[in-house]
């Protein structure tokens, strides 16, 4: 048994890789990375280091080969570039006959219209049309992305937002890492889409877990999406990054991440950790 996951440095890559050294012996782990240079720690552990590189299609199909289930980690970029990139890797696979594919997509992905939806639609689409058998996991919002805005507060910034009372499931990087691992490890998984959503919460209630988890009341300041972008520009946050941002704030206010499902809970066997409790950790991993 073989399993590979792309992407393995990453933020949500390496947690994966973690959880799998819990599962399996790091003999039956692969990894495909850009840079193998990178991964000689997770060589000196005795894995399988590859290089694959979704922007050198050619070196996907040897990066996969003799693969029985591949984990592809959604790649970053603009949509264009990133369904290109995820069509190559798949047609890879599909190359390569890999025995199973995971793929980390986005709630609600055949119907959303968050901005991001596109990419996984097309991905989703590609995979299910190899006839490989698949699991979509379809991850919601991760709470890491919100950092800059629990750290402000901990700075004694308001948080700052325009998605009004719309909501979306955060959770960590670590519970979504768990939840892959379970899929790559487990039986019963073949053509499987888990919606992988945390507790729905507004960003009121978000900001009350963060003064919750920060031992202070964090003032909300509701904006409209032009305002909001200034904002983030004032902070000094790259101009290329601030459309993203502005959209996101937009899709959760139009309820595109309100996806509620038991599929996390269901899949981990256990309770997500708790926001407060999530973020305490996070803020303890910046420490």
């Amino acid at each position: 048994m073989t399993i590979l996951i792309t992407g393995a440095t990453g933020h949500l890559g390496s947690k994966v890789v973690n959880e799998l050294l819990r599962k399996v012996p790091a003999s039956e782990l692969a990894v495909s990375v850009r840079n193998p240079e990178k991964a000689a720690h997770l060589r000196e552990q005795g894995i399988d280091v590859r290089h694959g590189d979704f922007d050198k299609p050619e070196t996907l199909e040897a990066a996969f080969a003799n693969v029985d289930r591949l984990l592809i980690i959604s790649a970053d970029g603009d949509n264009e570039t990133r369904i290109r990139q995820h069509n190559d890797a798949v047609a890879a696979a599909a190359r390569a006959n890999v025995g199973f594919i995971a793929y980390t997509s986005v709630g609600n992905a055949a119907d959303s219209q968050l901005f991001l939806a596109p990419v996984h639609k097309a991905t989703e689409e590609a995979i299910a049309a190899t006839g490989i058998p698949y699991s979509f996991l379809r991850n919601n919002w991760y709470l890491e992305n919100e950092l800059s805005s629990i750290q402000a507060a901990a700075a004694g910034a308001p948080w700052v937002t325009s998605a009004g009372s719309g909501k979306a499931g955060w959770a960590t990087r670590d519970d979504y890492a768990a939840a892959a691992a379970i899929v790559l490890t487990g039986e019963g998984h073949d053509n499987t889409i888990y919606e992988l959503s945390g507790p729905l919460l507004t960003q009121d209630e978000l900001a009350a877990a963060a003064g919750e988890a920060l031992g202070k009341d964090i003032p909300v300041q509701h904006v409209d999406d032009a305002t909001y972008a200034e904002i983030m520009k004032g902070a000094g946050l790259p101009d290329f990054l601030i459309p993203m941002l502005v959209s996101i704030q937009h899709d959760i206010r139009e309820g595109e991440l309100a996806v509620e499902q038991s599929d996390f809970e269901t899949l981990l066997g256990r309770p997500l950790t708790p926001t407060v409790d999530a973020i305490r950790q996070l803020l303890n991993e910046q420490a």
